[in-house]
Order: structure tokens, then sequence, then C-alpha cells
């Protein structure tokens, strides 16, 4: 229960947050192919890559922004963005522009006098400034649209302004011998990052505690006008490749007021305490993430009502279970099946299946992620699979229990994850060149 001055204050906190993420404008970095997923990435961008079970993966930060009231958003594409524009289409298309809500698209125009594709991070917002200077935004928000979490940017807007920032930084504790993938920061007792240093060789611990680093997120916050002047600046620089770890952060940290906002003061959902952050980059992580949705209590809420992820919702019928003879039964343990899916008679064991999948009679799925509209056929066995939209899985097919047959015909990862799609199978659906 609120007392009547908590109350006042919890109102007067919320003004304060409303009229800050109203004066926002968030842009979402989605144009790059995220390569280390290999076929997964041949006809997508890495944000458009389905998850979770229903999701894609740029649904995350584009949830984030309207849970969090920051409703004027814009997305640059650049790489094989038709899936993800006729995503966006689809399932975004709710705001309501006479409040001044939207999702912009903002593909790759060559809009500068170079008439050149993006470069880089930084120059993707560059080529877009005369778009963002119309939405006369007092801060801008700069995400990716290619990790899994849930984050209340009010928060971060909000510690932004009290520290009077010129830019801040959202980062996060990681093991050190994962910090080179990273820009690792320093910080002093204020916060205020003091050295940046992109995917260093050797990460700097973080003070007193050897074992961790404190790394970017990727996620930034920038005072509008002073965004603007420093995108021009470095457009001009002809030694700079126009990104923001690479370029801009490092020349902004000793001249300005950088500081750094810990993602655990913001995070949504936090399961024992610990903050979840995902970068779904290689196979093998895409898999387990995936995986993860099903245990009892996963690291990821996807049941919280009270900061839903928002998507297309597909108008699809109940998935259905049939057969119950011993040894036909349509069943599935400890997994989780989406809208449209029909388990005839198989056996599907800890795995996730997305919408509109056929698991057809004598079959067996176990470990495995299986993406939209794939059949699999009769006396099929796969196993520690990734499993492509589209596939048709023939009939007696068997996956996942000899390693170096499964090479010749498919892609394994080191830790023994095989992605399969369609045009491994030979079912060439892209029809490309004809």
């Amino acid at each position: 229960m609120y007392t009547s001055e908590s109350q006042a204050e919890h109102n007067a906190s919320t003004r304060f947050h409303s009229n800050i993420t109203h004066n926002t404008l968030a842009l979402i970095l989605a144009g790059g192919r995220g390569s280390r997923l290999h076929q997964l990435t041949d006809w997508r961008a890495k944000p458009a890559v389905p998850f979770g079970g229903k999701f894609r993966i740029i649904d995350f930060p584009l949830s984030n922004c309207v849970n969090s009231g920051v409703r004027r958003i814009g997305v640059v594409t650049q790489y094989k963005a038709q899936s993800l524009i006729r995503h966006i289409q689809h399932g975004w298309s709710f705001l309501d522009g006479r409040f001044k809500e939207f999702v912009e698209l903002l593909p790759a125009q060559q809009r500068t006098a170079d008439e050149t594709w993006y470069q880089g991070t930084a120059d993707a917002v560059f080529q877009n400034v005369d778009i963002l200077q119309r939405h006369d935004a007092e801060y801008v928000l700069i995400l990716g649209g290619d990790h899994i979490y849930k984050m209340d940017y009010s928060k971060l807007l909000a510690e932004h302004i009290e520290k009077a920032a010129d830019m801040t930084v959202a980062c996060l504790e990681v093991a050190v011998e994962e910090a080179s993938a990273f820009g690792v920061m320093g910080v002093n007792d204020a916060w205020q990052v003091t050295s940046f240093a992109e995917k260093p060789s050797d990460p700097i611990p973080i003070p007193g505690q050897p074992g961790k680093a404190l790394v970017s997120m990727g996620i930034y916050v920038f005072n509008a006008k002073f965004l603007y002047e420093q995108l021009i600046r470095d457009h001009q620089a002809n030694d700079s490749s126009h990104d923001f770890g690479k370029d801009l952060i490092p020349y902004l940290v000793p001249r300005y007021r950088v500081f750094a906002h810990r993602f655990m003061n913001s995070c949504v959902n936090m399961a024992s305490g610990i903050p979840y952050w995902r970068d779904v980059g290689t196979v093998d992580a895409y898999w387990e993430a995936n995986l993860d949705l099903i245990t009892v209590t996963p690291q990821l809420n996807l049941y919280d009502e009270d900061w839903p992820i928002w998507t297309h919702q597909e108008q699809l019928p109940p998935a259905k279970f049939v057969f119950d003879d011993a040894d036909r039964r349509g069943q599935a343990l400890d997994s989780s099946v989406s809208g449209g899916c029909i388990i005839s008679g198989a056996t599907v064991r800890r795995s996730l299946l997305f919408s509109n999948v056929k698991v057809n009679s004598y079959s067996t799925v176990e470990d495995s992620v299986i993406l939209p509209n794939v059949v699999i056929g009769r006396h099929a066995r796969l196993r520690r699979v990734v499993v492509e939209k589209q596939c048709v899985i023939p009939e007696g097919l068997v996956v996942g229990y000899d390693a170096e047959a499964d090479r010749k015909r498919f892609y394994v990862t080191e830790k023994g994850i095989t992605l399969i799609t369609p045009e491994m199978l030979g079912q060439n659906i892209h029809h490309v060149g004809r």
C-alpha cells in the first residue's frame, strides 16, 4: 500500500519517466548479417531470425522500447532485409501516429554525397541524421537489433539525465576470457568511463574482481544535438572506420562526460538476481538459448504479463496430439509446442517447436529446435538439431547420432549441434536464378 506521500512520489517519478521517454527517439541497428549463424542468415538478417517459438530476435528490443514508453522508433536495415521488413510491417503497425508513435524503417539508401552503403554503426546513424533531426527528439537511444534481453530503457534514460551525461553506455559484467568479443570499459567511483578498448586481446579486469570485465552492451544514450555534432565530426575524419565502438566512443571518453549504466539496475525479470542478456550469434548459442526456455524455471521469463514480448500474432489453431497406441503415441515431454503444430503418433522430448510443425508417425525429436512450417516424415529420428523453416525431413532420416556422417550433408558445430536447411536437403525453396 502506498502512503499519500509515497503515492505522490511514485506519481512524480512516473511523470518524469514519461516525459523523458516521450522526448526520446530510439534507433535500432538491424542491418547485420550475423555470419556466425551460418546458413540461418543466408536469406535473412540476424535480427529477423526466429526465436522462442513465435518471436523474432528484433521483437525483444522493440518490445523493450514499447514497454519502456519509448514509442518513436527507427529501424535501420541493410543486409537481406525483406524478411525483417515484412515482419515489422505485419507485427508492429499498432503504434498510433496520431500520438507521434511509430516504427519507421530506414533502409540503406546512399543518402549522403558519398553515395555509399552503411560503412559502420556510426555511419548508419549519420546517413539518417536529417531524418532523425526532423523528429526533434531531446535524446537518442541507440540499440542493437540482435540480442535477447528485457530492459527498462526509462531507467537508463533517467540515470543519463541525473548524471548530466553527454553519452551513457549500458554495460554488464562478463568473464575476462569472454571479454575480448566486446568493448571493455574502465570506470571511476562515479561510474564515469575512464577508458574504452574495442575487442582487446588482453581485457582489463574490474578492480577487485580479477575474473570479471565490464563490457559494453552496444546500447547507448546520447543528448541528440551532441550526437549529431559528433557524427558529423566523425564523418569528416579520414582515419575513422565510422563505428561507435572502434572510433566514436574512444574519441569521446577522454573529452566528454561518458558514463556507464549497470544493466542490473534496469534489467526486467531477473532470475535469482542475475540479469539475462544473450548474444545468440552462433548456432550453439542459439540452440542453447532456445532450449533454456523449456526448462522448469527458464532464465528468461516469457510469461510475464507486465513486460510482454510483442510480435506478429498469426491466427493459428491450437497444437494437436493424435494417436495413443503403444508404438504410435502423439506426445511432447518437457517441450514447448506452438500453435498450428500436429504431433501425429510421434514423440517429442526436450524440444522447442515453432508454429505449423508437423511430426509424423513413429518419429522422434529430441533436444531440438524446429523452426516454422517444417514437416518431419515418418520414422525420422532427430537429436540435437536446429531445423530451418520450410524443411521437409525425408522419411527415415536419422540425424544427431553419427556426427561424421552428418557432416557430409549438414553443418555440425563444435558442440555437436546439427543445422539442417532446405538447401542441404536438396529443397531449393528460394529459386535463385530461376
